[in-house]
């Protein structure tokens, strides 16, 4: 039966980025657990297990760890999609451990930069006292990470486009009003160009023509 296919199919892509799904898998639950909290209660209990300055001077290993496991009061089907469209390719095309290797470098390297550049803008005087506690948890910087290093799973002149577009996408922003989130999203893009050396000997890259071709054959 063509359900049955379409259910296998599902499940072997699945199987294919087991990382990816088990992550999303726990987005799921904390993000249920969240839409039970009060108000007042998530958001204390959010800035318990965020990457700000406050708690990253206190515990940083923990919160790097706790602030991937939890989405700010957002939906979780936005991610389910993104996280398919893209942390799965990548995982079914690096390995699980090389796809690791670029999530952690984005999502450690990107808050760092990006928490260490609110920390100078408070020392000038430029950001309040108090943003030292705030509230940042999420995984958009791995998912930015993610993005750039896929630059690589194309083939020209696709390539080229798509980077246009990354750079467009998440490089407009710093161009007014930026926040250290914008930055953190930026400098996480660049980290995934910077994992080339992660990409070699991973196969075939990928032409969207040919694509097309075969789909109209």
């Amino acid at each position: 039966m063509r359900i049955d296919r379409g259910l296998h199919r599902v499940w072997a892509y699945v199987r294919s980025a087991p990382g990816t799904y088990v992550w999303l898998g726990i987005l799921f639950v904390t993000t249920v657990a969240l839409h039970h909290m009060s108000p007042q209660f998530e958001t204390h209990f959010l800035r318990q297990r965020s990457t700000n300055i406050h708690e990253l001077s206190k515990n940083p290993l923990r919160v790097l760890v706790a602030s991937a496991m939890w989405i700010d009061g957002g939906p979780w089907l936005p991610y389910a999609f993104l996280y398919t469209v893209f942390h799965a390719q990548a995982e079914r095309w690096l390995g699980t451990a090389r796809w690791l290797a670029v999530c952690g470098a984005a999502h450690v390297l990107a808050t760092l930069i990006s928490e260490g550049a609110l920390l100078k803008a408070i020392r000038d005087g430029i950001a309040p006292y108090s943003a030292v506690n705030t509230l940042d948890v999420g995984v958009s910087y791995a998912l930015a990470g993610v993005t750039g290093v896929l630059v690589y799973r194309v083939a020209w002149p696709w390539r080229y486009l798509y980077l246009v577009a990354l750079l467009v996408v998440f490089g407009l922003p710093l161009t007014s009003g930026a926040t250290f989130t914008d930055l953190g999203h930026f400098v996480s893009v660049l980290i995934g160009l910077g994992c080339f050396p992660l990409v070699r000997g991973r196969g075939k890259v990928w032409n969207p023509k040919e694509t097309l071709v075969g789909r109209r054959g």
